[in-house]
């Protein structure tokens, strides 16, 4: 992660030393009108309920999603919610102990038992003995692919093998063929960073996208693979075939941001993702255009990935690509990652 990292360090700081900033453009939300990870509207009261220890508009909530097969948005929710309860659990453990083999209190549980073994020094040892809650979940509706999703980042932190993996990803996709969170299992998995390599990360997520229907967030799977490529690889091993994947999946992933309307929450992670690669790729008025069509919605991914303000660093990030883009200066600079000479 050497490369991105210090490089957007150096954005921090060079943002910080010329502010005060000048007006914004027009339609720009203000510093303080931009929000992290905000909920939308159906979220939003399951967090404050949970937040005064109730359940019941959490459970309400996943159980709708289930029901209405809106796989991607009880994905998302999930992650929201076991988010919250990884420091307030009180409502978790009301809804268990009320209901407990209610499959979407299951899946809670199963997410929130993964997120805290991955975060154990004994993390192998620890997910193992989680896996029992996780078959629990996988139990819960067969139609659910969110269960597998969480099999499979299961399986790559129990270093499964190539074939334990590809039986949990055939379960997956037989549940949904274009899940977005099942897809970024299968590609971290595949990464250099864990068992496979960067070639790797890319044919699949190239190969994906290929087949990802119109507007799916499945066409952003390259970003990834690119996003993985600019965190891992030193700039000597950094190969001009890898930086053109890199600007081929930034180019995918503009024309997915056109087909959302500016401000639209449901693309913001994909568009600060995107926002993120352009700026480390020096493509500064192309990123100038993803942040303006950010609006107020800022993702903690990726930014969290380099900072311990994520925030702080999005709101640099933000002002450096429009210092950058209307200084005119240029966005060619391809030939290696931006963090090589900032």
């Amino acid at each position: 992660m050497v490369c991105t990292m210090s490089f957007l360090r150096a954005l921090l700081r060079t943002a910080r030393m010329i502010r005060p900033v000048p007006e914004l453009p027009a339609g720009w939300p203000a510093d303080h009108a931009v929000m992290l990870d905000a909920p939308d509207e159906r979220l939003s009261p399951a967090l404050v309920a949970a937040a005064l220890g109730e359940y019941e508009p959490a459970a309400k909530l996943l159980a709708t999603t289930r029901d209405a097969a809106e796989w991607e948005l009880r994905d998302r929710y999930l992650n929201r919610l076991v988010a919250f309860a990884r420091n307030r659990d009180g409502w978790l453990r009301s809804w268990l102990a009320a209901a407990p083999h209610d499959p979407d209190a299951a899946l809670v549980k199963a997410q929130l038992a993964v997120e805290r073994a991955w975060d154990s020094p004994a993390r192998a040892e620890q997910l193992r003995a989680v896996g029992p809650v996780i078959t629990a979940a996988t139990q819960g509706d067969p139609r659910d692919p969110v269960p597998w999703r969480l099999a499979l980042d299961h399986a790559r932190g129990t270093r499964a093998t190539h074939t334990t993996f590809e039986a949990l990803w055939e379960q997956a996709v037989q549940r949904s063929t274009h899940h977005y969170g099942c897809h970024v299992a299968a590609l971290q998995y595949l990464s250099a960073a864990w068992y496979g390599s960067h070639r790797e990360c890319f044919d699949f997520a190239e190969r994906a996208a290929e087949d990802a229907l119109p507007n799916s967030l499945v066409q952003a799977l390259p970003l990834r693979a690119a996003f993985a490529l600019l965190a891992d690889a030193p700039g000597a091993s950094t190969t001009s075939v890898q930086l053109d994947r890199t600007d081929a999946a930034c180019d995918l992933a503009i024309a997915l941001s056109a087909s959302f309307a500016p401000g639209d929450p449901w693309p913001a992670e994909v568009r600060n993702l995107l926002a993120y690669v352009l700026v480390a790729r020096g493509r500064w008025a192309e990123a100038r255009e993803q942040f303006e069509r950010i609006g107020p919605h800022a993702s903690s991914f990726p930014w969290a990935t380099v900072s311990a303000d994520p925030l702080g660093v999005f709101l640099d990030a933000r002002d450096t690509a429009r210092r950058r883009a209307a200084a005119r200066r240029p966005s060619g600079d391809r030939g290696r990652p931006r963090g090589h000479y900032a």
